[in-house]
């Protein structure tokens, strides 16, 4: 019987869920192989997950909780407009993404059903929706006077979808230090608050040649 080194924890099982999946070229089969392989009993695995997918969906869930804790260790952060908070979030989440870029290319393009890939995201939209709500400032729902309820889940909605693609578009990036996501980031988000403030066609312009640019260069 193997000797536990480590206290199981919600933590160390998704790290050691990551590595098997890495070090395997593909996921665990079953709780019972994988808590086997890593010295630990299924009754542990128990007390933390109920299956496999959802530590799948738990990797994500961290990488969102991460980023909003390093977000808040800048003393500045609370001060930040909308806009400013939003590109925070997205620069923070986008530089863990990449420091664990094997996995998240080997977890989101697991199955040729993209539906599937993204049900393991299902977790950080609920977060990531969140998150946008609490960023709305009282400012921005002045500037936009007829803002209802159904408005602001539409923002929120939205923004998930923007989210999606530039997830898409980093794990299609190929350029050094995943420069062209940065401009991606700062591009669409730009755009995004200038479609919310009727003033959008200078960036609308400016990201469809970004955009046409790179489909272009891909071909």
């Amino acid at each position: 019987m193997a000797t536990k080194k480590t206290k199981i924890s919600k933590e160390s099982i998704v790290s050691m869920y990551m590595d098997a999946t890495l070090e395997n070229n593909e996921k665990p089969k079953s709780v019972y192989q994988f808590t086997k392989n890593h010295g630990f009993t299924e009754t542990e695995f128990y007390s933390f997950f109920g299956t496999l997918e959802s530590i799948e969906k738990e990797i994500y869930n961290q990488f969102f909780e991460k980023t909003i804790e390093l977000l808040h260790k800048d003393s500045n952060y609370e001060s930040y407009d909308m806009k400013s908070k939003l590109l925070s979030f997205y620069f923070t989440f986008f530089e863990l993404l990449t420091a664990n870029r094997s996995y998240v290319s080997m977890s989101l393009n697991e199955d040729k059903n993209q539906l599937k890939n993204l049900m393991k995201l299902s977790g950080l939209r609920t977060h990531f929706k969140k998150f946008i709500a609490e960023i709305t400032t009282d400012d921005f729902r002045i500037q936009q006077e007829k803002i209802q309820n159904f408005q602001e889940k539409a923002i929120q909605e939205t923004a998930w979808i923007q989210f999606l693609f530039t997830l898409k578009f980093w794990l299609e990036d190929g350029s050094a230090n995943f420069e062209k996501t940065d401009i991606f980031i700062e591009k669409s988000v730009k755009l995004s608050f200038e479609l919310l403030n009727t003033a959008p066609i200078n960036s609308i312009i400016d990201f469809g040649k970004f955009i046409f640019k790179e489909k272009m260069q891909a071909k």
